[in-house]
């Protein structure tokens, strides 16, 4: 979900931004920061102990990186962010209103 986040994020922006984008995920701060997204799309969405999850993703991100700017900074989850954890508090409350 993260990943989604980060896409939809970066899809509503409607011309070339710089921006910073803050994230609890370290899988996906560490894609970017660590160059290992560069090395999957090298290596043909595979990585040392197999293939990359959610290659679909990463490839609907990709073209947002090359439009926007963008630093990725991580930050710790449930700690003491505040907009971190308003993010939070917004996404549990918009998946009760999918359960049936």
């Amino acid at each position: 979900m993260e990943l989604t986040g980060v896409i939809a994020a970066l899809s509503a922006l409607t011309e070339p931004c710089g921006v910073t984008l803050y994230s609890d995920s370290k899988y996906v701060v560490d894609a970017i920061n660590k160059g290992w997204l560069k090395n999957w799309v090298r290596l043909g969405w595979r990585k040392k102990d197999g293939e990359v999850k959610n290659p679909e993703l990463w490839q609907e991100l990709l073209p947002l990186l090359e439009k926007h700017s963008v630093k990725f900074v991580w930050v710790k989850g449930h700690d003491e962010n505040e907009y971190n954890n308003r993010c939070d508090e917004l996404a549990v409350a918009e998946s009760q209103k999918h359960k049936p």
